[in-house]
């Protein structure tokens, strides 16, 4: 009995992403169909990193299929192909770095830093080449929570190799400096600092480059937005009032430059008392959420103020290494996996298919 096509499609069609909420036939991710008497494969391509989730797409695709007579074996392979997005206007993409995100806070302590790196190894577990680059020149903290030390390598004595560790490229002044040295320098010294480590580093075709960046809104941070192509920004607050005074003067600058907002994740929403099971909501409860909610901006999620996701950070083993499939570690799935999904309805960026423009004198 031969396989009515259109009776194929229309089953696969019932399948729907989760994440997205739209099914991989009509958004065009169903590719390369074919049909050989009762042997059905096709493949379908996703826009964001989702290891964890394909056996179960795959499962969903292939009973769908086979629910269409004369169907007998199914064939799917699932791909993940993450694509460069548009930026702010007139700032070129790197080379070897398809996105880069922004994670942010107004303020500090509110643990930021714990959050881009917990991120970038969340979505590096979920298939995608991930670094991540250490922005706070005067107080950089990735060389301990990502558990590297040493110099990074030259090859050609004009640009530096990053250093790696748990699948993550990883780059940072505290690789450069004694860490017991104090970054006493004014912000255009920083600036440029910065900028070197950024573009001197030889990032080795990335899907995302997270950037940690230093707290509040001074030159640095708005030099980098202004100068880094970024495809959009995280913001990190606790529920507290005054860090989300903070929180909204950050926002505000990346609104200024054309950066897009991402979301908003709530960190140290509610503690838990390990002992009795009490809860309490120290810092304040909802602050992140409502002000989200105020702002028209994507909620990501909330990590809990838990003692286990400082420590793991402190000794170099941040939670989605070191309890991957605990509950916390499932929270930045999440967020990660959001924020990849986000970026994967932008715009894509076309720059590199323009061509190029020269005008010479005629003879």
């Amino acid at each position: 009995m031969a396989v009515d096509n259109q009776a194929l499609l229309g089953a696969l069609q019932g399948v729907i992403d989760p994440n997205t909420g739209k099914d991989f036939v009509s958004t065009r991710a169903l590719k390369n169909l074919q049909v050989d008497g009762g042997d059905v494969s096709f493949d379908v391509e996703l826009g964001y990193p989702a290891k964890s989730q394909m056996p179960a797409l795959r499962r969903a695709l292939v009973e769908a299929a086979r629910t269409v007579p004369g169907v007998a074996n199914v064939s799917v392979q699932l791909q993940v192909h993450v694509v460069a997005h548009a930026v702010q206007r007139g700032v070129p993409l790197l080379p070897g770095i398809k996105n880069i995100i922004a994670v942010a806070s107004g303020k500090g302590g509110v643990g930021k830093s714990t959050t881009a790196v917990n991120l970038a190894l969340a979505l590096a577990s979920e298939g995608a080449r991930v670094g991540i680059l250490d922005a706070d020149i005067y107080g950089p903290s990735l060389p301990q929570m990502m558990g590297i030390s040493g110099r990074p390598q030259s090859v050609d004595d004009k640009s530096m190799e990053p250093l790696e560790n748990h699948g993550v490229q990883v780059m940072s002044i505290g690789f450069l400096v004694d860490p017991d040295q104090a970054m006493i320098w004014r912000g255009p010294m920083a600036t440029q600092a910065l900028d070197q480590l950024l573009r001197q580093t030889n990032w080795r075709e990335l899907d995302y480059l997270i950037v940690d960046m230093p707290p509040g809104t001074g030159d640095i941070q708005l030099t980098l937005a202004q100068r880094v192509p970024v495809t959009g920004a995280v913001i990190v607050t606790t529920p507290q009032d005054i860090a989300l005074l903070d929180a909204r003067k950050g926002i505000k600058m990346f609104e200024k430059v054309g950066v897009p907002i991402l979301g908003i994740v709530e960190n140290m929403a509610v503690y838990c008392c390990p002992n009795c099971g009490h809860t309490e909501h120290i810092f304040g409860a909802d602050g992140g959420k409502k002000m989200a909610a105020e702002l028209a901006m994507d909620y990501l999620g909330a990590l809990p103020l838990n003692m286990g996701i400082r420590v793991q950070a402190d000794s170099g083993e941040p939670t989605v290494v070191a309890e991957p499939e605990g509950e916390i570690a499932g929270i930045y799935r999440t967020v990660a996996r959001q924020v990849a999904i986000k970026i994967a309805t932008k715009a894509k960026d076309y720059s590199s298919k323009f061509p190029n423009i020269t005008i010479s004198k005629g003879t």
